[in-house]
């Protein structure tokens, strides 16, 4: 019988190196691995589904704009050496709401600050390695889809809303 719940978690943070240089963003934790064993976590990476390569220059969506923008056209996503990488980053965004939904996910714990993944920070826009308030494209189509998007740091929390929901 499969879990009542999936959890979506960026690849990146279970320790696949998927990001743009190449690189995991951190370990697992001890309760997402005895999720991944019980088959509780759908490990996806957005970017790499939407065709970009590992490694990759990084990107930023433009200042002033979130993914919602991006997903409605007003706003590219623009890598470090002006580059439009925004059909990228839309086409991983709806691969993932597509992979999210036929495995079930109804929450999702996602890389912050990324371009895709941001819940709450996204880096400025001007490739300068500020940040600022805003969420990523994936995020953006995730939640449109009904999936509650959260940052690694809300990670405590999330395990206790999914961990009441028995196998």
């Amino acid at each position: 019988m499969a879990p009542p719940f999936r959890l979506l978690v960026s690849a990146c943070l279970m320790g696949q190196k998927v990001r743009y240089d190449g690189r995991a963003k951190s370990s697992p934790t001890d309760d997402l691995n005895r999720w991944r064993d019980e088959g509780r976590l759908v490990i996806f990476c957005p970017e790499v589904a939407g065709g970009l390569p590992t490694p990759r220059l990084p990107a930023e969506i433009e200042p002033g704009f979130d993914g919602a923008d991006v997903l409605a056209g007003r706003a590219r996503v623009i890598d470090s050496e002006g580059g439009d990488v925004t059909d990228a980053f839309i086409n991983g965004a709806k691969k993932t709401v597509t992979f999210a939904q036929s495995e079930r996910c109804t929450h999702a714990v996602l890389t912050e600050a990324s371009p895709s993944c941001g819940s709450a920070l996204l880096y400025s826009g001007r490739h300068d390695g500020k940040q600022r308030g805003g969420f990523g494209v994936t995020t953006a189509a995730l939640r449109e889809a009904g999936v509650e998007v959260f940052a690694p740091d809300a990670l405590p929390d999330v395990l206790r809303i999914l961990a009441k929901t028995p196998i």
